[in-house]
Parts: C-alpha cells; sequence; structure tokens
C-alpha cells in the first residue's frame, strides 16, 4: 500500500533512527526496503535539525529551520522522504523545543553576546540579566576557561583577534570566540593610530544610539571596515591596535587592556568550575553549552517551528516526539500550541511527549498521543521480576556492601549532593526569587535568604515526581497532592524552629498566593512558581537516574529510565489493569523497551531479571567470584579498589552484556567486552560522585578500576574466573532468551504503539551510552531476515543464539500488525484465565475487533520454569480461550480446533511464546 502524498500513513510500529555524519538521510533512504519488509510503518528519527558540527547526537541544535548538513541537505532528505512514501511509509522526528547549543556556530547566542539584552534573541534565551553578582549585572557567565580567568588572561591564551571578512573583533580562547560588541570598537580602533581614527570616531557615536539604530549603524561601519582592511588600506592599523591588547607574559600589568576591554562587554569569561554555583542561564540540566530557551513566548515558538510545519504541511512529516518536555515553562500551553499550528484535521497530529512517570502517577490531560513509552519499559519488566526473591537479594546486596542505607536515603543525599554541586546556581536563583518575593510581606520578610534556600532543598529534595504543573489554569489535585507530599517531608526533616515557612512556600508552590488573572509575569508568584517547576526535574534526572541509580545497585535491573528501584515486581493483575488503563486513555502512545537513553539493551535488562528467581544461586557465584578475583584489586590512597559495591555493580553488568554465544577462550570476543566494560565502569563511578567523577575525575582510581577489569577478562592466559562465568551465563542463556521473546511478544500485541530502537530486533545486550549507539550491522539483519522468510517457528526456537528467533518473532507480529490495523488499535484488551499449578508463569489476554479475536500466551518467571530442562514443566496449566472457533497459531502456523481452554504444555509445544489468532486473520501471512 502506498500513501498519497500529504495522506498520514495510520501508525502501527516505529523504528527509532539514530542520525549523524556516519548515518545519513541517503543511508536510511537505502534501509527503507528492509524496514518495510519487517513490517513497521513509520522511522522514528533523531533531531534532523542543523546541530553542532560533530554531533554525534543532534540534540545540541543551532538551527531550528535548516536541516543538517552532516546528515544530509535538503535533496537527501526528499530522497529519504520519496522512499518512505513508495513504500507507504511515514516519518516521526524527535524535535527540540526545550534548548539549544551555544558556541561558535549559533548565530543567535553570538549576538546576545554581541549585543546582550539589547540583541533581539536576548528574551529567546532563559537568562537572568539581574544576577546577584554586581559584576554580573546585564552580563551572560561563559564558565568555558580550563582555569581560574586571571590566570588563562596572564597565559596569553585569550587573544583578540580581527576579521578582515566581516569587519569585526573577536576576543578567541582556542576554539570559542567572544564577539567584542561594537560599542567597545572605538577603543581598540583608537589604538590603531590614525589611519583609523575616523573609524574610531564613527564607532563612538555608536553608543548615543538606542538599541536597534545602533546595531543597524554598527553592520554599515563594519561592512565599511571589512572593505577596507580587505583592499589591504587599514592592515597596519589594525596590527597596531591589537597589538595594544596582547600582553606579555610575565608582565601582569600589560594584560590589563585586554582585561578592561572584556569587562566592558554583555558577559563575562570564566572558569568551568563556577559554572555550578553562579552560572546565570538556564541549562539543559547541567550541560553548560546546552542554554534553555523560553518556548512559551509566541514569536520564539513561531521562528522556531517554521519548517518542522512546512514538513507536516508538504505531507513529508506526519508527528513528533517532543524532547524533554518537562523542560518548558508551560508544557500544556506548548502542546495545545503544536495542535493549533498543526491546524483542523480529522486527527490531531500525532505527537508523544519524553516524560517520566512516577509509579503512582498519570501524564496530565495534554493534547498528545502519549508518552514516548518509559512508562512501559518498566512495567513489562516488572512482570518479569520475582517479588519472592526480593528478600533474597536484598540479604545478599546488605551482606555485599558496608553500608545500609535504603535506597530513599541514597536518593536524599544525591538530590542533596546536585543541589549543593551541580545545580547549585539554579537553587541560589530559585532562592532570591523566592526571598524576593517574602520580602513583599510583613509577616513573611523576616525568612532570611539562607532559611529560604535551606527550605526550598528540603522541599525540592522531598519532591515524589519530576515535577508539577501550576499554570495560569491553576493547579491540578495531583499537582496538590504531590506537593503537599514534598512539604509534609520537608517539614519533619526541618531543623529550623520556626517551620511556618513551609506555609508560605505552599502558598506559592499552589498558585495560592497568585493574583487573580496572574499571567506568570517575571516577579510573580506565579512566575515562581513555575520556576520552580523546571527545576524540580533536573534535580530529580540527575540525582535519581544519572546518581543514585549508579550507587544503589541491589538489582541493575531495576535501575532504568523512570524505573524505581524500591518496586520489585509487579503481579500480572496490575499488568493488566495498566493495559487496560491505556486502552482507555491514550491507545497510540509509544510502547519501548530500548531507546537512545536507556540504561542498558532490552536483552540484558531481561537476563537481569532472572537474577530474581535465584537470588542464592547468584549470591553464591558472587561469592566465588569475589575470592578468584581477589588478588586483582589494587590498593589507592589507603582504599581498596573496586569497593564492593563497585564489585557487584560489574558482576550484574557483564551478566547483563555478555554477547550471546561468546566463549571464554575467544580472546578477541572477550576483548572486546573489555573494553566495553572498562568504558560503562569508568561512566559508572564518575556518575556516582563518590571516588571519582565528571568535574574531578581521579586517575589513579580510574586507572586502578581499568586495571581491574583487564585482569578479570583477561583471556589470554588460565582464567579460573571467566571459565565460571561463562558456565553460569550457558545455563541461564536459554531461560533469558524466552524472557526476552515473552518481553518482545508483549510490547507488539498490547495496547499502544511499538518502537524498535535502531538494530534491537536482534538480541541487544548493550550498555549505556555510548555503547548503545554504536554502528548498527544491517547486512547481518537483512540477510537474517530473508532467512526468517516463511520459516516456521521449530527450527527457530533451536537456533535461538544469533537472534533470529527474535526477528522472526517481530517480523511475524508486524505483520499480523499490518494486516489487522484496527485489531491493535482499537481493539479491546481482556485478561485470560489461567489455571493449574503453575499459572502464576503465565500472562494471556485476548483483543478483539470486528469479529477478529487474538490470544496472547508468553511464560514468566522462566528460570524456574525451566531449570535445567529443555522444556518448560508446565504440569496441568491451561489457558482459557475466548469462544472464537478455530484458531490459528501465528507462529507455528498450526491449526487448533475450537476449545474453549488450552494446555500450556501443548501450546508452547514448539515455540517458547504463543499468538493465536482467529482463522480468518491468518490467511494473508
Amino acid at each position: 500500500m502506498t500513501a498519497a502524498k500529504g495522506e498520514a500513513p495510520p501508525i502501527r510500529a516505529t523504528y527509532r533512527l539514530q542520525f549523524h555524519r556516519g548515518f545519513t538521510f541517503r543511508d536510511a533512504a537505502r534501509l527503507v526496503p528492509y524496514l518495510d519488509a519487517l513490517g513497521v510503518s513509520h522511522v522514528y528519527a533523531s533531531p534532523i535539525t542543523e546541530a553542532r558540527p560533530g554531533s554525534t547526537h543532534g540534540y545540541d541544535i543551532i538551527n531550528h529551520n535548516r536541516l543538517n548538513p552532516e546528515i544530509g541537505g535538503e535533496v537527501d532528505f526528499r530522497v529519504f522522504a520519496a522512499a518512505l512514501r513508495a513504500h507507504g511509509m511515514g516519518l516521526i522526528v524527535d524535535f527540540v523545543p526545550n534548548h539549544m547549543g551555544i558556541g561558535p556556530d549559533n548565530a543567535w547566542w553570538l549576538d546576545v553576546l554581541e549585543w546582550g539584552s539589547d540583541s533581539p534573541f536576548a528574551n529567546y534565551f532563559d537568562i537572568n540579566w539581574h544576577s546577584a553578582r554586581a559584576d554580573l549585572e546585564g552580563r551572560v557567565l561563559l564558565p568555558v576557561l580550563s582555569d581560574q580567568y586571571g590566570v588563562i588572561l596572564e597565559r596569553g591564551e585569550i587573544k583578540l583577534r580581527f576579521d578582515h571578512a566581516e569587519g569585526t573583533f573577536s576576543a578567541r580562547y582556542f576554539d570559542y570566540r567572544f564577539p567584542i560588541s561594537p560599542r567597545s570598537y572605538a577603543a581598540i580602533l583608537a589604538a590603531g593610530g590614525e589611519a583609523l581614527a575616523q573609524c574610531a570616531r564613527d564607532f563612538a557615536a555608536i553608543a548615543r544610539l538606542p538599541g536597534p539604530a545602533a546595531r543597524e549603524r554598527a553592520a554599515q561601519l563594519k561592512r565599511g571596515l571589512a572593505a577596507r582592511a580587505c583592499a589591504g588600506l587599514v592592515a597596519d592599523g589594525i596590527a597596531t591596535a591589537l597589538a595594544q591588547f596582547a600582553g606579555t607574559a610575565g608582565d601582569p600589568e600589560s594584560f590589563a587592556p585586554l582585561h578592561r576591554l572584556l569587562e566592558a562587554q554583555s558577559y563575562r569569561i570564566a572558569d568551568w568550575r563556577v559554572a555550578g554555583e553562579e552560572i546565570n542561564y538556564r541549562r539543559f540540566f547541567n550541560i553548560n553549552d546546552l542554554a534553555g530557551l523560553r518556548m512559551e513566548l509566541p514569536e520564539l515558538f513561531d521562528k522556531t517551528h517554521q519548517m518542522i510545519f512546512e514538513l507536516v504541511e508538504q505531507g513529508e512529516l506526519h508527528g513528533l516526539r517532543i524532547d524533554h518536555v518537562d523542560g518548558l515553562f508551560d508544557p500544556r500551553g506548548y502542546c495545545e500550541a503544536l495542535q493549533k499550528r498543526a491546524g483542523p484535521s480529522e486527527s490531531p497530529l500525532y505527537v508523544v511527549v519524553e516524560k517520566i512517570l512516577a509509579r503512582y502517577e498519570t501524564l496530565p490531560d495534554w493534547p498528545v498521543a502519549g508518552t514516548t513509552g518509559y512508562d512501559f519499559v518498566n512495567q513489562v519488566l516488572a512482570i518479569f521480576i520475582d517479588p519472592a526473591g526480593e528478600a533474597g537479594m536484598t540479604r545478599l546486596y546488605r551482606r555485599m556492601t558496608p553500608r545500609q542505607d535504603s535506597f530513599d536515603e541514597v536518593l536524599y543525599a544525591c538530590k542533596n549532593r546536585i543541589m549543593n554541586v551541580n545545580l547549585a546556581s539554579e537553587m541560589n536563583v530559585l532562592g532570591r526569587e523566592f526571598h524576593q518575593l517574602a520580602m513583599r510581606e510583613w509577616r513573611t520578610r523576616d525568612f532570611t535568604m539562607g532559611r529560604m534556600l535551606a527550605a526550598l532543598k528540603e522541599v525540592v529534595a522531598a519532591f515524589p515526581v519530576y515535577r508539577t504543573y501550576v499554570s495560569p489554569r491553576g493547579a491540578s489535585a495531583d499537582d496538590l497532592r504531590y506537593i503537599d507530599w514534598a512539604l509534609g517531608i520537608a517539614r519533619k526533616r526541618w531543623r529550623g524552629a520556626d517551620i511556618s515557612i513551609f506555609d508560605f512556600l505552599r502558598r506559592v508552590l499552589s498558585s495560592e498566593a497568585a493574583h487573580p488573572n496572574d499571567d506568570a509575569s517575571p516577579g510573580g508568584p506565579l512566575n515562581a512558581a513555575m520556576h520552580f517547576q523546571q527545576v524540580t526535574g533536573p534535580v530529580m534526572a540527575k540525582a535519581e537516574e544519572d546518581t543514585a541509580f549508579y550507587r544503589y545497585v541491589r538489582l541493575l535491573a531495576l535501575n532504568e529510565v523512570g524505573g524505581d528501584p524500591r518496586r520489585f515486581g509487579m503481579s500480572v493483575a496490575a499488568f493488566h489493569h495498566l493495559a487496560l488503563q491505556r486502552a482507555r486513555q491514550s491507545p497510540r502512545a509509544m510502547l519501548s523497551t530500548a531507546t537512545h537513553d536507556t540504561k542498558r539493551g532490552e536483552d540484558a535488562r531481561a537476563r537481569l531479571a532472572l537474577l530474581s528467581e535465584m537470588p542464592r544461586e547468584w549470591g553464591r557465584r558472587v561469592f566465588h567470584w569475589l575470592r578468584l578475583n581477589r588478588s586483582r584489586r589494587i590498593e589507592v590512597d589507603s582504599e581498596i579498589v573496586p569497593d564492593r559495591n563497585v564489585e557487584y555493580l560489574f558482576y550484574q553488568s557483564l551478566f547483563g552484556a555478555w554477547p550471546s554465544g561468546l566463549a571464554p577462550d575467544d580472546i578477541a570476543g572477550i576483548e572486546s567486552l573489555a573494553e566495553r566494560l572498562g568504558a560503562y565502569m569508568i561512566k559508572a563511578v564518575r556518575e556516582r560522585k563518590l571516588e571519582s567523577s565528571w568535574s574531578n575525575p581521579s586517575a589513579d582510581y580510574e586507572a586502578a578500576l581499568t586495571r581491574f577489569v583487564r585482569g578479570v577478562l583477561d583471556a589470554s592466559r588460565p582464567n579460573p574466573f571467566l571459565v565460571d562465568f561463562h558456565a553460569f551465563i550457558a545455563a541461564v542463556a536459554r531461560p533469558a532468551a524466552i524472557t526476552s521473546l515473552a518481553q518482545l511478544t508483549l510490547k507488539l500485541t498490547v495496547p499502544g504503539v511499538p518502537d524498535i530502537y535502531q538494530g534491537c530486533e536482534l538480541w541487544d545486550v548493550s550498555l549505556v551510552d555510548p555503547d548503545n549507539r554504536r554502528p548498527v550491522d544491517w547486512e547481518t539483519r537483512r540477510a537474517l531476515l530473508d532467512e526468517t522468510d516463511g520459516a516456521r517457528s521449530e527450527g527457530l526456537a533451536r537456533r535461538w543464539q544469533d537472534g533470529r528467533a527474535k526477528l522472526f518473532v517481530t517480523r511475524r507480529l508486524l505483520a499480523v500488525r499490518r494486516l489487522h490495523p484496527d485489531l491493535f488499535a482499537a481493539g479491546d484488551y481482556q485478561p485470560l484465565e489461567v489455571t493449574g499449578e503453575k499459572g502464576q508463569h503465565l500472562c494471556a489476554f485476548a483483543r478483539s475487533h470486528g469479529g477478529l479475536s487474538m490470544a496472547v500466551a508468553v511464560p514468566r518467571l522462566v528460570h524456574q520454569l525451566y531449570h535445567s530442562e529443555e522444556t518448560a514443566v508446565w504440569g496441568d496449566t491451561e489457558i482459557v480461550l475466548p469462544p472464537d472457533g478455530v484458531w490459528q497459531d501465528v507462529f507455528g502456523l498450526r491449526r487448533l480446533d475450537q476449545r474453549d481452554r488450552v494446555p500450556a504444555l501443548e501450546l508452547f509445544a514448539g515455540f517458547p511464546v504463543a499468538v493465536l489468532i482467529g482463522e480468518r486473520g491468518m490467511s494473508e501471512i
């Protein structure tokens, strides 16, 4: 089926592609026939708008209205779009509204640096122009230097340069460019002698002009200066002028002219280490070169969305994934603006938002299809976690680590660390904003700045969700519940005598302090509440996902984006309840099991879930490995490297990442694995922020840890650890693979739109990025797809090691989705009754629509089912089928005569997962 140009193909399943200079639009166009044969309906692309040169991910946008030239220009994109259209497929694009990459490649940012608050782009960036520091009033802090400003200045590393082609002056620090304001040109040109005297007088006159007029006149003068420079008329004068601003090493006073010039600019260049406490623009988390945008401004929204909606109107783009929606000032308002801009339609623009939901949280009723699927990642994982194993895994973890902190205690410590170090500047700005509000009223003016900041930190540390959504529309019941939850905990932790400060905070955070018709203008209580909401999310993300998840490692499978390590498993009934809820509320929400940001691959996570079923055996093995590898630990500064907690993290990570079929004597294969694990462990300890960190890496500690990993994974000599570890992996590899197939089957059949992350149609045992962004072997996948064409499940079940069974399940179920889209888009969801002694090991449900039914059954807690057996021990377990006549086995192509129930032993005789469909539903597969 080929969709007409402008017609949005119905969305059935997506395939995520990561674009960068090594994978372009042309590469994607060549891949389209394979993706069509696989059965997906839409390519789901990483950002395609222009990013900083060399970007490996595309989220550092520098121009929202230009295609990224590194992945192909207009012509290449049209080739890609035409290939999709020829195969009846659509395109969904990842869009980044929250922030931009800043630096020498961003014209808007350079203009802000040149003109300060007079720049027409100044309001687009979320800059605090009125900092507490006097030397930052009306200026932007640029924390880019490798050392203190004075040290760098006196080394002569900051140099004044002139661009002959543009007629502009800039300060240069290696690759960084800092434009000099034209209002300062007179001082520079005056040092160039008589040849530049008139130019100096012309530029001096700019100081008396208002902003727009000054910009226009400066542009004229710069063009004139460039013309004279290119003609060689002012070369000597320019050289003389620049020399006056070039200091001499060993003579600190000689740098005074350059220092005075820099002090006159709309920015302050600083040591990168000051960013945490003093940076005065909102960032994406704590990344200095990603500056927050004020997307709530209609003018900015219109400017940044022009190209995207042109592609929508041209029928080349059919949906959007909104990156980091929680960073926006008003997420609901933004989503409404998207749909309004998309225009009237029989169905709204397909939009999913990157939103992390707590297990007790639901997505607000925004005009979107749902989330990008991190909630599903953890929901589907949970039914493969054995709650009965929690006590055993907890006892093992307590034996492993000397500290006995609960996850709540670890998270609290991590949040405080983030607020006091990484995001201290954001907290300081927030503290001043709330303090200024308090000083306006006599009842609250005695709250000191120190107390206000401390109280805010306690509230943020206790916040149970990423953020609330208080706005001019008010606060929802959920918003108030989360605010009161945090305030209640903060009051209990408060060490001060007066807790009335929390009453003040509640009035502001809940919008009670706002005046009627408050429009969230700067300086008001509603504006403060909405700024608070932009801070709690980054604190939670950096503290939980990027710190606590690497400190508290009781079971790594649970430490996933959007996950909760305190929640040890879920009942099948609870899973059914969530599926029913999704069918009613967001049937087109995205379902993910792997993304570019997940902490580990979907099959690595599924394998790790098996550990919950065997805490005793796992513990015995771990302590055996501790003894085998004792001699490989190294003492650094009186500390053993690695400590028991880090070593336990290593063994779990190795267990998840071990490639299927890798033998312990495969020297090249083990070496490759060691490289991956070595890089991962360095990232892990930096994320932990204890022994080392990104801001203060410990070279000695990291070298010792690398030696440990290399020694443990040394296959060049006899290695008892590798032999024993491989034996353990081999014993659980098949149950792990079956768990993965069960997880996949659920993703492809429950309500929602399944997404396949690039390459994950085969086994995915990757680690966190950059490991999960390695190049994909497309040729192997094409060859295996051809081999599975028309294949039957029986033979594939015996050849599961290379991933072809996973590819087979993916292709077969996507084919069913293609043939019967309404069954999946609008079909009901009915949990099926399971009886017998192993009933707790099954998840089964039916879906039906328009007289067609489908029954799905997958095993769970698989290790207990198989033990050392080749087939599962099902006993008398049966699944009660819906009354639908004759059934066809989607995988085995068997025919099941009419019956009201089927034994599990029979159902899974040829393949470990089962999908049955009414006989007429299989006619075209």
